[in-house]
Order: C-alpha cells, then sequence, then structure tokens
C-alpha cells in the first residue's frame, strides 16, 4: 500500500520527536543520579573529615558534675585538643604516638581502665575531666587543704581549687611511677579522683587531651563563652 509522501513525513517527524524527548528524558535522569552521586560523595568525604577530626584533633564535651568548680561548672561546653600530648587514632583507646609529658595543672579529659569489679558501668567509656597534679617521679601528699610536692608546699593550688569542707581527708604521701600522673578535681573535697581511685596513677597514654577552652554555657554570663581554660 502506497502511503501518501505528507503522511510520511508527519509520521516520520512525530517518531523522531519521540526518540528525542525519550533521550533528553534518559538525559535528565542520568544527570539527577550523577547530582545524588556527587551529594553522596561530598557527604562522606565531610563527614570522613570530620570524624577524623573528632577522633584525632579535637574533641568536644559537657561538663556534668561541680567536681571542677570554679573552674568548670555544669552545663559548660568545651573543646579539647587531641594532639596535646600524641596522637590518636579512631576506635583506640589509647594514644598510638606519645610526644609530650602533661605538664602540672593541664586540665585533661581521660578514660580509665575498666574495673570489673563494676560491671554496671564500664569505666573505659567514660570520660573524665580532672586536673594534673602529680607527675612522674613527684613524691605527693595532701594534708587537710594543703598540698605537698617533694615535700615542698604547693603555693600555686589556690589558683584554682576550693575546699568546701576544709579539707575531709589526707592522702600520701605517695611516689609517682614512671609513665603515670596523679590528677585532682578543683573542687577538692566534691570530687572522686586519685585519691579515691584503687589505682591513684593514670598510665599517661589513656589521657585524650587537654581541655583549652569553653565555647559555649547557658544561661551562664557571655563572659564564660570562649574563656580560656587554665
Amino acid at each position: 500500500m502506497l502511503v501518501p509522501i505528507g503522511l510520511q513525513e508527519e509520521e516520520t517527524t512525530s517518531l523522531d520527536l519521540e526518540q528525542k524527548q525519550k533521550e533528553a528524558t534518559k538525559a535528565a535522569t542520568s544527570s539527577q543520579w550523577a547530582e545524588l552521586f556527587s551529594l553522596f560523595k561530598s557527604l562522606v568525604i565531610f563527614f570522613g573529615i570530620a570524624f577524623m577530626l573528632r577522633a584525632s584533633v579535637v574533641e568536644a564535651f559537657k561538663i556534668p558534675s561541680s567536681s571542677m568548680e570554679p573552674t568548670l561548672q555544669i552545663g559548660d561546653h568545651i573543646l579539647v585538643n587531641k594532639l596535646s600530648y600524641g596522637v590518636r587514632l579512631p576506635f583506640k583507646l589509647t594514644t598510638a604516638f606519645d610526644f609530650r609529658v602533661p605538664k602540672r595543672g593541664d586540665v585533661v579529659v581521660f578514660t580509665l581502665p575498666d574495673d570489673p569489679e563494676s560491671l554496671e558501668i564500664d569505666e573505659a567509656e567514660t570520660n573524665i575531666i580532672k586536673r594534673v597534679m602529680g607527675l612522674p617521679g613527684d613524691k605527693i601528699e595532701v594534708r587537710g587543704t594543703q598540698i605537698f610536692i617533694n615535700d615542698e608546699l604547693y603555693d600555686h593550688d589556690s589558683d584554682y581549687a576550693i575546699w568546701v569542707r576544709g579539707g575531709h581527708m589526707n592522702f600520701g604521701p605517695i611516689k609517682v611511677p614512671e609513665g603515670r600522673v596523679l590528677l585532682l578535681g578543683d573542687n577538692r573535697d566534691q570530687s572522686k579522683d586519685s585519691r579515691y581511685w584503687d589505682d591513684p596513677f593514670l598510665e599517661i597514654p589513656r589521657i585524650k587531651g587537654r581541655a583549652f577552652i569553653i565555647y559555649w554555657n547557658w544561661p551562664s554570663p557571655l563572659d564564660r563563652i570562649f574563656h580560656i581554660i587554665s
């Protein structure tokens, strides 16, 4: 059967338009998937970088108790420099490489070795914040509200410590072993620190880092925001 020339051209044009529409739809779909994949890849990279920074460089914490008052108050949001004493790797409870020993007076975040007698609490996953007072080789003694280091009164203790009950327990004298430190809370009579642990000394690699700044607290006075921790 013969088809008129005009009708044949119309059918051909119609088929071409339909084919072009299909190709355009396919191209648009491919472009959308490409954009979604690019967005997903960017998010993966972003969260990967954020995770590595949190694990190895800086991490945020919130203060839950009064054990470090007046230096740190309940609700303070702080940043911890995790490169202060060594390099930490993700999923590791200790530093992979230590290059600096903490200084006396540093405020640090750390975890304790898990205590098998306290099954209800996993200390190895609990972050604790205290102040370094005893360094390797130091002889430490607490008498009332006074701290003696190597048999000499530590005069700088009043710069940050308070004794709300006038010092209710004595401690020591005791010598800090190599590779370990002794830690106290600034709110001395309200802090469960080295004086109360079965092993009063903390291995330095368990220190996550040094707290260096308060970046937020509400409704505390605004002058606490961006306050440097010392």
